[in-house]
C-alpha cells in the first residue's frame, strides 16, 4: 500500500473519531442541563436549517441549468403540497429538462 492510500486511511479514521466525538461530547453536555438555556436552545433549533443549506446550497449553485431549475420547481410545489409530491415532481423536472431542454 503506498503513502497516498494510507494517508486516505488516516482521513477516514480521523474524521470518523471526530465524528463520533462531538456526536458524543453534544450528548453528554446537553445531560449535564437540568433544563437547556434559552440561547442553547436557540442554537440547537438553528441546526438543521443550516445543515439543510449546508447541502442544497452547492448543489444549486454549481450543479447546474438542470439541477437549479429543479430545485426552483420542487421548491414552488413543496411550499404547497406534501413532500413526495414535491419530490417526485422534482425528479420529473430535472428528467424534462436534462432530456428535453439540455
Amino acid at each position: 500500500m503506498d503513502a497516498q492510500h494510507l494517508n486516505l486511511i488516516y482521513l477516514i479514521i480521523a474524521a470518523a473519531v471526530a465524528t463520533f466525538a462531538t456526536r458524543v461530547g453534544g450528548y453528554v453536555l446537553i445531560t449535564q442541563f437540568k433544563h437547556i438555556p434559552p440561547r442553547l436552545e436557540a442554537a440547537l433549533n438553528a441546526v438543521p436549517a443550516a445543515v439543510l443549506t449546508t447541502l442544497v446550497a452547492p448543489a444549486f449553485i454549481y450543479g447546474g441549468f438542470d439541477v437549479g431549475a429543479s430545485m426552483l420547481v420542487a421548491f414552488a410545489i413543496g411550499m404547497r403540497f406534501s413532500t413526495l409530491r414535491m419530490l417526485l415532481v422534482g425528479w420529473a423536472a430535472v428528467m424534462v429538462i436534462r432530456h428535453l431542454v439540455l
